[in-house]
């Protein structure tokens, strides 16, 4: 068979040496693409390297020879043939004679793979054969480049990533040599598209043109496919992977390659700085044929300023004009999109943004109009979310500290109007709790000798307390659930009983309490006691239940092992009802707390 696969090759290439360049007919690629692959497969190599280095058969292999890519390319990833070096031979042969668009087709194709090694070991082998083809393609080779980068991130999108600090050393993965190969492979393309952008500017001056006169030519198609790959690269993998400061990891490939794409975006003329500020600065009219959002898009932008923000990276290309606040406001876009997603890695990088524009800022600056901004109410939103549904216990622990973070930034006015909002929109009994605690010491700032102010006492404070001070369902309210907002609710009542004097009421609850008798303590009465009556008879219910269990089992005791299994479910369920009666009973100590307090001030 071996012999007969090499014998329709020759056969096939003498037929061809007797014909006209580029007149071979059908059939003979056929057979020529059969035979060559099976004498490859077959480890005939040395004998097709010497057809295809013979020189009466150079215009066949210009026209054919892209046709004995995947056989070649499959020994080359196996290394370990013994034809490996003549295999390498008619590769690289074939790399110099074909025509580059067919070997792009034919190198491409071979890029295919779902296997991480197998992925990383093609990247490897064919990188630098695709840079080469692509450079010889001349001023045509824009949309060829885009297709080809495409198809690389594809492939790497299908690696998995380093999390710890040992994995990305070790590169288990593969994932940072491809990366670094990578930025290897698009550097003479940046260099051309860096000089395409110095030679248009200073034509352009030398001219005299508008930015809207600017011709966007051939060279403004290699500048869009490097944007697209950037672009690309941001969102995966520089996204997903949490980079490694350089006290963790002295060197870092997945650092060393978010710094490239930064670079290469500053190369081909994009400003850093007015894509992270993007959401604030109305960009120029850019001539092209992609639509903003496509052309930037959110998600990317983002992670551009996290990695500009709290990586520290391309930091000398940020003007230092730009007050803290105006960062924060052009982040909150940002923030704003990381956090509304659903997986970590987004949440954790919302998170660490929002942490690093916040403590650039002044504690209580941040002035109430920033409100009226959809994304300083749309974050909190996000924010109460992760705090109380996201998974990682880390992360709900950090969302927390930026939420107090976020509230120490406003000035007092935004915070009595903050606080307003989040009772209007949380729906969590402990994130209302935490609110209510934070009002409670807002109070007692305002309560100090010099620093009375007007929002957290009198007039505007009343409002507040009359939100703070209900039940969301009088009587009926679900008290366990809501324990949270009731403890803080009713530790903010006592503290203003005792912290203010009767005669001064500098918070008005004194000539309010009344009010609150009604709206909050005699329903919540009515409801500990409504509560309490309905799990003491849960409690003898199961209680019952359990000792009539216990009559059957000493009859039919089930046992393992030697040993009586409890029955668990109603002991658990005992323990749950005496727990909740606890709690009955700490509120309505807290409830007799307040009524003694108000009748001895009240009496004085």
């Amino acid at each position: 068979m071996a012999g007969m696969a090499l014998e329709q090759l020759s056969e096939v290439v003498q037929r061809c040496q007797a014909l006209p360049d580029d007149s071979y007919a059908t059939e003979d690629h056929d057979v020529f693409t059969v035979a060559g692959r099976t004498c490859i497969e077959e480890g005939n190599c040395a004998q097709v390297l010497s057809i295809v280095l013979d020189e009466k058969n150079q215009d066949i292999v210009r026209c054919m020879g892209w046709n004995l890519l995947p056989p070649l390319i499959q020994v080359l990833l196996k290394k370990e043939d013994k034809n490996l070096s003549q295999c390498l031979a008619v590769f690289n042969h074939l790399l110099q004679t074909c025509r580059p668009k067919e070997l792009l087709i034919g190198l491409l194709e071979q890029l295919e793979h779902d296997d991480p090694d197998t992925i990383a070991e093609s990247l490897h082998l064919l990188l630098n054969p695709l840079q080469k083809v692509l450079l010889c393609l001349g001023s045509r080779k824009a949309s060829s480049l885009g297709m080809t980068l495409s198809s690389v991130l594809d492939q790497v999108a299908k690696l998995p990533l380093p999390h710890t600090k040992e994995q990305e050393e070790d590169d288990v993965f593969s994932l940072c040599r491809c990366c670094t190969h990578l930025t290897d492979f698009v550097r003479p393309f940046v260099h051309e598209a860096e000089q395409n952008v110095l030679n248009s500017k200073a034509q352009n001056e030398s001219a005299n043109k508008t930015a809207g006169e600017r011709n966007s030519g051939k060279e403004d198609e290699l500048r869009t496919e490097l944007l697209k790959f950037c672009m690309k690269t941001l969102s995966h993998p520089l996204l997903e992977v949490q980079l490694k400061d350089p006290d963790t990891l002295a060197v870092s490939p997945l650092r060393n390659f978010a710094t490239e794409i930064l670079n290469i975006l500053s190369a081909v003329g994009e400003s850093l700085p007015s894509l992270v500020y993007q959401p604030l600065l109305k960009r120029k009219q850019v001539p092209g044929f992609l639509e903003e959002e496509v052309r930037y898009p959110k998600e990317s932008l983002a992670s551009l300023a996290h990695l500009v923000f709290v990586h520290h990276l391309a930091a000398d290309t940020f003007p230092t004009v730009f007050s803290a606040v105006f960062c924060l406001r052009c982040n909150m876009e940002h923030i704003s999109l990381l956090l509304s997603r659903t997986e970590e890695s987004r949440i954790q990088k919302g998170l660490e943004l929002y942490e690093k524009s916040l403590v650039r800022v002044e504690d209580g600056s941040l002035p109430a109009d920033l409100l009226e901004i959809k994304t300083f109410l749309t974050v909190p939103q996000n924010l109460v979310k992760v705090m109380t549904i996201c998974p990682r216990q880390d992360l709900r622990t950090r969302g927390l500290k930026v939420f107090q973070l976020s509230i120490d930034k406003f000035d007092t006015e935004a915070k009595y109007k903050f606080f307003q909002y989040m009772l209007n929109i949380s729906n969590h009994s402990g994130v209302e709790g935490y609110v209510i605690k934070n009002i409670k010491n807002q109070i007692n700032i305002a309560l100090q000798p010099g620093k009375s102010n007007s929002w957290f006492e009198g007039v505007h404070l009343l409002p507040l307390l009359r939100k703070v001070l209900s039940l969301p369902d009088g009587p009926e309210t679900d008290l366990l659930q809501y324990l949270d907002r009731i403890m803080e609710s009713l530790n903010l009542l006592r503290y203003l009983v005792i912290r203010d004097k009767v005669t001064e009421n500098q918070t008005g609850i004194w000539t309010e309490l009344y009010k609150i008798e009604d709206t909050f303590l005699k329903p919540l009465r009515v409801g500990v006691n409504m509560s309490r009556a309905h799990y003491e008879r849960e409690l003898h219910n199961t209680m019952e239940t359990k000792k009539s269990k216990a009559k059957e089992e000493s009859v039919l005791s089930v046992s393992a092992g030697g040993e009586k299994l409890p029955n668990m479910t109603s002991e658990s369920q005992i323990q749950a009802l005496h727990s909740a009666l606890h709690t009955f009973d700490m509120i309505e100590s807290v409830l007799v707390r307040i009524e003694e307090l108000t009748e001895v001030k009240e009496s004085l």
